[in-house]
C-alpha cells in the first residue's frame, strides 16, 4: 500500500529504509497504538535484494531465512534465490498493509525540540522516534591501491555486478575473501579467465554448515552480550565462506585458489609484489561495504569510524534514534533476514516505553 505523504506528515515514529530491517521493525509497530511511517528511496518492494547479483542464493533454507510473523514460503531449490527474497518482501508489505512513502530518499535529519524532521526533496515529516534502516549498500567500500585512477580496464564493485555475460572472454580480478568474492568468483569462472585476490587464505567453512548455524553462533554472541560475558568465537563466523553450490562446483573445477595481494594497478593491468606484471581486464571489488549514514550528518552523531555510538540499537547521543540492521554493531546477525527480528522487536519496545513516558511527563 502506498500511502498519502500528506496523511501522515507527523507520525510517531518513523522508519528510513524499506529493506528487511524496516519491514521487520514496521512489524512489530503494527502491533502496538503508534503511528508510524515508512520513506523507502526504491522504486518497489525489496531493499538492496534488488540490486544483488541476479545468481545470489542464500545459504539457509526458507524457514531460517526469514523475518518476524510470516515464514518465507518453501523455494523451489534447497535455499532461497535473491527473487525468492524479493517476491517475500513484496508479499509481506502487502499481507500487513504497511504504510510506506516511495520512492523518496531522505537527505536530511534535524532535531527541533523532541521532534525529528525529516526531508527528502520539497518533503518534510516530523516524528518523536526515528528508526535509521536504509543499510550499507548504499555505500560501497573500495581500498585504496596505488594507481587504481590509472588503471584502464573496467572496476566494478559487487554491489554493480550483475552477472557473467559482459565479461566472457576477458581476464577478471576478484578482489575479496568472502561469500560475495568466492560466489561472484564461481559465477566469473565458468565464463572469463579468473585471478582471485584475498588479503588472507580464504577460510570455507566445513560441507554441513549453512546460515542455520551460523545464526546460532550468532545468537550464543548475543546472549553473552546480554549477560556480559565475552564468548569464545568459534570457527566458521559470518564472515566465512558458506558452501553452496555454486562455490562447491569452483572447488571441483579447481579455482578456489587465491593470491595474496597485488602492490598497486598500472594502465592495464597489476604489478604482483615479487616485481611480476599481470595484464587485466576487469576488477570486480567485492570488499563489502559501510553504513549509509549521510542522511544523519547534522544531528552529530556519526563517529569518525563512520557508525554511530549505540546502547543496543539506541543511539547514545540522540536518544529518539535507533540503527536497525547495519552489522555486528547493532548486533550480531542482525543484518541478516532471520537474525534482525530480536533487534527489532526490543527497539519497538523501547521506542513504545519512550513515547509513554514523554506523554506522561508531558501531562
Amino acid at each position: 500500500m502506498t500511502t498519502d505523504d500528506a496523511a501522515l506528515s507527523s507520525p510517531d515514529v518513523i522508519i528510513i529504509g524499506g529493506g528487511q530491517s524496516a519491514l521487520a521493525t514496521a512489524y512489530f509497530l503494527r502491533r502496538t497504538k503508534r503511528s508510524f511511517l515508512i520513506l523507502d528511496d526504491q522504486t518497489g518492494a525489496g531493499g538492496a535484494w534488488l540490486h544483488a547479483w541476479k545468481s545470489l542464493k542464500l545459504f539457509s533454507p526458507a524457514a531460517w531465512s526469514s523475518i518476524a510473523g510470516w515464514p518465507m514460503p518453501i523455494a523451489q531449490s534447497h535455499t532461497p534465490t535473491r527473487m525468492d527474497v524479493i517476491d517475500y518482501l513484496v508479499r509481506y508489505e502487502q499481507r500487513y498493509q504497511l504504510p510506506i512513502v516511495r520512492p523518496v530518499h531522505v537527505s536530511s535529519v534535524t532535531a527541533i525540540d523532541d521532534q525529528l524532521e525529516v526531508k527528502a526533496g520539497g518533503q518534510a515529516w516530523r516524528c518523536r522516534a526515528l528508526v535509521s534502516a536504509t543499510g550499507t549498500w548504499g555505500q560501497p567500500y573500495l581500498p585504496e591501491v596505488p594507481g587504481r585512477e590509472a588503471f584502464l580496464g573496467i572496476q566494478l564493485h559487487s554491489a554493480h555486478y550483475v552477472n557473467a555475460t559482459p565479461f566472457a572472454g576477458k581476464r577478471v580480478l576478484v578482489v575479496g575473501g568472502g561469500n560475495s568474492g568466492a560466489q561472484i568468483l564461481a559465477e566469473l569462472s565458468k565464463a572469463a579467465e579468473t585471478i582471485w585476490v584475498t588479503e588472507k587464505e580464504p577460510a570455507f567453512l566445513a560441507d554441513d554448515v549453512d546460515g542455520r548455524v551460523l545464526f546460532e553462533r550468532a545468537t550464543a554472541r548475543w546472549k553473552a552480550q546480554q549477560e556480559g560475558r565475552s564468548v569464545e568465537q568459534p570457527a566458521g563466523g559470518l564472515g566465512e565462506i558458506v558452501m553452496v553450490d555454486s562455490v562447491k562446483d569452483a572447488r571441483a573445477r579447481g579455482v578456489l585458489h587465491a593470491r595474496r595481494p597485488f602492490k598497486r594497478f598500472t594502465e592495464n593491468g597489476v604489478e604482483w609484489a615479487d616485481g611480476q606484471f599481470e595484464a587485466v581486464d576487469v576488477v570486480i571489488w567485492c570488499t563489502g561495504f559501510k553504513p549509509a549514514l549521510a542522511h544523519l550528518d547534522s544531528l552529530g552523531v556519526i563517529e569518525p569510524d563512520g557508525r554511530v555510538k549505540v546502547d543496543g540499537t539506541r543511539s547514545v547521543k540522540q536518544p529518539n534514534l535507533w540503527l536497525m540492521g547495519y552489522g555486528d554493531w547493532t548486533g550480531p546477525a542482525s543484518a541478516t533476514l532471520i537474525g534482525v527480528t530480536r533487534y527489532a522487536r526490543s527497539a519497538v519496545e523501547q521506542i513504545d516505553q519512550m513515547l509513554s513516558e514523554s506523554a506522561v511527563s508531558s501531562h
